[in-house]
């Protein structure tokens, strides 16, 4: 950057030098010129200055004021030239009107100014002192925010660490208060100068920078100019060694640049940071996971999935979606409840942590250089690291020192994780996969459970992206969450849970997890129908439009056991409440509402309940409704519906004539 700021100052030296020149042979206005010469003068000698002092000038303002100041030095010396005519004709002719010098020297004046503030704002804190606080320069007139973003991200660059984190907060301050200033704070050059606050800088500048990058990132084109500037990794080192008051502005940072610019998502998983989060997610909710540990004797420990197979199902059960298995198996989870299935995931853990041949002896060891680095890090010196030969945490399970945070700094950490997580999953296929790889989903339902109120709120959210992404990707559905996966077990459970308590803040995005692992259900599976049925009779028109979009999943014609979901609706008492909605419901209900009670139709028209509550009757009526004719869906099924009921219920079963 030196040699370009070199660059920008020669033509400018130049042009001061040439107008010292003229003015000394100057032959009208001649006392006039030698003011315009000792402006000049002095405004050569900032110019040389700042040459010199290349380095440290900060490249943005310097084209700005140095641009300007040129301009000023070229209007001077085409001024100072016409006074130096020395034919009697040339002098007659040659008009300078006197506002002409007092304009030039008041632009001179301004050009000192705007140097002699840019060396200020440049020099490093000891030089500077607090000169550089006796006001904006001149050419703040017109954009006095401008220059102000300026001096705090000069002091980025030159300040000392103290003067740094002020900087980074005080453009949290205008990052928050206006877009345009979080634009101005990056084209300004603001984001390099962050990132190195953030890797270097004391907690609190890290959390300021953090904070400011996240801020920064408003729209897509302002996260591409964020990522093309380092973030992902300088953000991953931090998840991984830094503090972790710092890791969680970090987290929510991640989730702030993923959420407004979802092609991003990529970067940061090829950066590890998915396998941080998780890693921060799982600290002290459940214990590690095989995938993030390194097994000595190249003993590598059966999955969970092959533990809880071999000891609590069928051995004629397959991995398959329903699509595909005997209609007449049960279900692994239908008959068990919480306490077994907090029971089921403790013992998976517990085959999975000691059934290695010699392990006996391999954990007795563990445990005791655990103890020898405990009692080695309360004495304040370094955790040993690389010492262990038999187990070696990696990916952010080996952060020195974060079991000793206090909770309220860890349940935040988890929050802002399982926020991340909720918008780096959003839509995308290879990172839900590597999700649900992990022990994420674990994590999930123990904090669905036992978390406080905002971690519970973006694991429901988090677990809504993944079912989605599985609902469209049969691979992922069949591999994340297979009825003998007790992390599948143990994420319904608590799903279901929430949607029999009626958690209000967790219900929504719990509702729509459950619709979306509607094809992974057997059969027999028929306590997931009535929870929903019953929210169909909630008076929040949302949560009751939820529940019948996610019981449209369940009888829609994709889903194999739509029948039996339908018969389970219906002996629900769903088809009551869907009369009602359809009926008297909000518009944002009747349509959704409509849908389902046609899928039923479809599904099982010869239904004795369906012709005592008249459904017949109603779909007929939805017929003569035009705003609900002209809805998405139901102009295919409403009129197909209607017939398959008509060839099924006798006239006199109708009750309408």
């Amino acid at each position: 950057m030196a040699d370009i700021v070199k660059q920008i100052l020669v033509r400018p030296i130049q042009l001061a030098d040439q107008i010292t020149k003229a003015a000394d042979e100057a032959y009208s206005f001649r006392q006039e010129c030698l003011e315009v010469k000792a402006k000049t003068e002095k405004l050569a000698g900032l110019l040389r200055q700042a040459a010199r002092a290349s380095n440290d000038l900060y490249e943005r303002p310097t084209r700005r004021i140095i641009d300007d100041t040129e301009q000023v030095l070229f209007k001077a010396i085409a001024l100072v030239e016409k006074c130096r005519a020395t034919g009697l004709m040339k002098r007659l002719f040659t008009i300078i009107p006197a506002a002409a010098f007092r304009k030039i020297t008041m632009q001179l004046e301004n050009s000192l100014g705007d140097v002699s503030w840019l060396l200020r704002v440049s020099a490093s804190g000891d030089d500077r002192d607090d000169e550089y606080l006796g006001g904006l320069p001149p050419i703040a007139a017109n954009e006095p925010i401008l220059c102000l973003i300026w001096e705090q991200v000069a002091i980025l660059f030159t300040g000392s660490l103290d003067d740094r984190s002020d900087a980074a907060a005080s453009l949290v301050s205008l990052a928050r208060d206006n877009d345009r200033y979080g634009r101005l704070i990056i084209e300004e050059g603001g984001v390099p100068p962050l990132l190195k606050l953030a890797k270097e800088g004391k907690l609190e500048g890290q959390e300021n920078a953090a904070r400011a990058i996240g801020l920064l990132g408003r729209d897509p084109e302002s996260v591409e100019q964020i990522v093309n500037s380092g973030v992902c990794q300088v953000f991953a080192k931090i998840l991984k060694e830094g503090h972790m008051k710092v890791q969680t502005v970090v987290a929510w940072a991640v989730s702030e640049l993923a959420s407004n610019h979802p092609k991003c998502q990529d970067h940061f998983a090829q950066n590890n940071i998915i396998r941080f989060l998780v890693s921060h997610l799982a600290f002290e909710t459940v214990q590690e996971h095989s995938k993030y540990a390194i097994v000595s004797n190249k003993q590598s420990l059966s999955s969970i999935h092959t533990v809880v197979m071999a000891s609590n199902t069928n051995p004629s059960d397959k991995n398959h979606d329903q699509d595909e298995t005997n209609s007449n198996i049960s279900h692994p989870m239908s008959n068990q409840t919480p306490s077994q299935m907090h029971s089921l995931v403790a013992n998976t853990f517990a085959i999975k942590g000691s059934g290695s041949g010699s392990g006996s002896g391999t954990n007795k060891n563990q445990t005791k250089q655990s103890n020898q680095q405990h009692q080695h890090h309360t004495k304040g010196g370094p955790a040993p690291r690389g010492n262990n030969p038999t187990h070696v945490s990696l990916m952010g399970t080996s952060i020195k020192g974060r079991e000793y945070e206090d909770p309220e700094t860890k349940a935040q950490m988890k929050a802002m994780a399982a926020r991340a997580l909720w918008q780096l999953s959003r839509g995308n296929l290879q990172i839900c996969r590597s999700i649900t790889e992990s022990r994420a989903l674990l994590c999930f339902a123990v904090l669905l459970e036992k978390g406080d109120d905002e971690v519970k709120s973006y694991s429901a959210l988090a677990m809504m992206e993944i079912t989605d992404v599985a609902e469209q990707y049969s691979e992922l559905r069949r591999s994340a969450f297979k009825p003998t996966s007790p992390a599948a077990k143990a994420v319904v459970e608590q799903l279901l849970k929430v949607i029999e308590n009626e958690v209000p803040d967790l219900l929504i995005p719990c509702v729509k997890s459950i619709g979306s692992l509607s094809r992974t259900f057997r059969a027999t599976e028929t306590r997931i129908i009535a929870p929903l049925v019953k929210l169909l009779d909630e008076r929040e028109a949302e949560v009751a439009m939820e529940a019948a979009v996610a019981l449209i999943k369940f009888a829609c014609t994709e889903n194999f056991l739509r029948d039996n979901h339908s018969k389970a609706i219906i002996a629900a008492g769903g088809a009551k409440h869907l009369i009602q909605l359809v009926y008297f419901g909000e518009q944002m209900v009747q349509a959704p509402a409509l849908v389902l009670l046609c899928y039923i139709a479809l599904n099982v028209p010869d239904s004795e309940t369906l012709a005592q509550e008249e459904v017949l009757v109603v779909l007929e009526w939805s017929t003569k409704q035009s705003h609900l004719v002209e809805a998405p869906t139901i102009d295919e099924i409403l009129p197909e519906a209607k017939s398959r009921l008509e060839l099924y219920q006798s006239r006199g079963s109708r009750g309408f004539h």
